[in-house]
């Protein structure tokens, strides 16, 4: 067993510090998992579970201050670099590597790795779709599902792994190298966690960082990608220089005709892009366009991306809760064709919305702004639509009925995270569709 007898550290007591600690646990290691949170903050049904399994648990001020040995730490990719939990670690130079390592250092299985600050989730899920109706037996983890180390430690046999990575996971890779990445698009983000966004983009672009010539590189053809040693295939909807472009309705490869849009449930140029991606890292694996297309026809798009929730007097609401940076909500409104109420704010990621004003005079005849961002949002819109702070979401959506009129859109686009109000974005976008269904005919 790689890990026997050695003292090894997890740091986060979630999903992807649970499962790092059980594989570390299986493979031999003496684990402790150590979490800053106080005890009420955690699950009591994962302490049970990590202490079922006999790992022991520090939390609060002691797992800050631990002193104790360790030949390694792992960091769950929640737990900032800079926090006090993890520069204990770092500065005694105890070796620090990710949930994401860990668990790709455990798995003898080809990894195609999907990143990009939107689309990931949406892109994983139509290739292991994908993949999984042609033959290729694979599950969509990592940044969603299951942690990559809960996969290693099950060991199922899996001719390869779709994984979503996030710039959080890839800051502490080492030797991970997908034989298929995928570079989706980028747009400043996270910038509450990184000091500016050219670190942002330095994390993300880390994901080519150990592939050859050997592997493949399917890359956005408008993004300016320096040092790729792998061979890239190149995908756009915007341009017609890449391999992968848009013409008459249809994706197109090499002047042939791969896949007519109509055909598909997914809407948008964001999402055509997804397909072209994902028929690229398809074509990668040996597969044809002719097994490809059928699965992807039949994909349904997911709740929380620009999901239609209902009508209510000639107004349209869509719960696009996904929306958790302004490139994302930039998307959701440039495909809206009428009048716009934009339902918006949330957390402050230390980003501003001012390269979203012109766009708002566009399309936006009124906001409601929420949560942390709203004043800021406000100022930064400021003459480019009227503008009202609530309270709450439910007050919100109850502005937000009262000012619409029949013919336009309620649109649920926050443009950043939820945590200031909700437990997830999964969380903010059920709590709309409710408050939606609720209101009167």
């Amino acid at each position: 067993m790689r890990y026997r007898d050695q003292n090894i550290a997890v740091l986060g007591a979630g999903l992807s510090g649970t499962a790092a600690a059980l594989l570390l646990q299986s493979e031999g290691a003496r684990v402790k998992v150590l979490d800053s949170a106080e005890k009420k903050n955690l699950l009591k049904s994962t302490l049970e579970n990590l202490r079922k399994q006999g790992v022991e648990v520090i939390y609060g001020t002691p797992a800050d201050e631990d002193s104790s040995p360790y030949q390694m730490a792992v960091l769950s990719p929640g737990i900032d670099p800079a926090s006090r939990l993890a520069r204990n670690f770092s500065s005694r130079k105890i070796d620090v590597i990710g949930e994401l390592e860990l668990g790709w250092r455990s798995c003898d299985i080809p990894v195609i790795a999907v990143t990009g600050t939107n689309g990931k989730t949406t892109t994983t899920e139509l290739l292991a779709q994908m993949l999984n109706v042609c033959g290729q037996k694979t599950i969509a983890c990592g940044n969603i599902g299951k942690p990559l180390s809960e996969v290693a430690r099950e060991k199922e046999p899996f001719d390869v792994l779709t994984v979503e990575v996030s710039s959080f996971q890839l800051e502490t890779i080492q030797t991970f190298r997908p034989s298929i990445s995928l570079w989706l698009n980028f747009a400043p983000d996270h910038l509450d966690r990184y000091r500016s966004v050219a670190d942002y983009r330095a994390a993300k672009l880390r994901i080519f960082e150990n592939q050859t010539a050997d592997d493949i590189a399917v890359v956005n053809a408008i993004e300016k990608i320096p040092g790729i040693r792998a061979r890239a295939i190149t995908f756009s909807a915007y341009t017609d220089q890449a391999d992968f472009r848009l013409s008459e309705g249809m994706i197109v490869y090499d002047g042939q005709a791969v896949l007519r849009l109509s055909e598909v449930k997914l809407r948008g140029l964001h999402n055509i892009e997804n397909l072209m991606a994902t028929l690229a890292a398809g074509m990668a694996r040996g597969l044809s366009f002719p097994e490809m297309v059928p699965p992807l026809c039949k994909y349904e798009p997911q709740p929380h991306r620009c999901e239609f929730v209902r009508e209510v007097g000639g107004v349209a609401y869509i719960n696009d809760s996904k929306a958790t940076n302004i490139d994302a909500m930039e998307k959701a409104l440039r495909a809206q064709t009428k009048p716009v109420i934009l339902i918006a704010g949330g957390k402050d990621k230390g980003f501003t919305f001012d390269p979203l004003r012109s766009l708002v005079k566009e399309k936006v005849r009124s906001t409601i702004l929420i949560g942390e961002m709203a004043e800021n949002i406000r100022h930064s819109w400021n003459g480019a639509a009227k503008s009202e702070i609530a309270n709450s979401l439910a007050d919100a959506v109850e502005r937000a009925h009262t000012i619409a009129k029949a013919g336009e859109v309620v649109l649920f686009s926050p443009g950043t995270s939820s945590f200031d109000m909700f437990k997830s974005y999964s969380d903010r976008g059920d709590q709309f569709r409710a408050l939606v269904q609720a209101l009167p005919k």
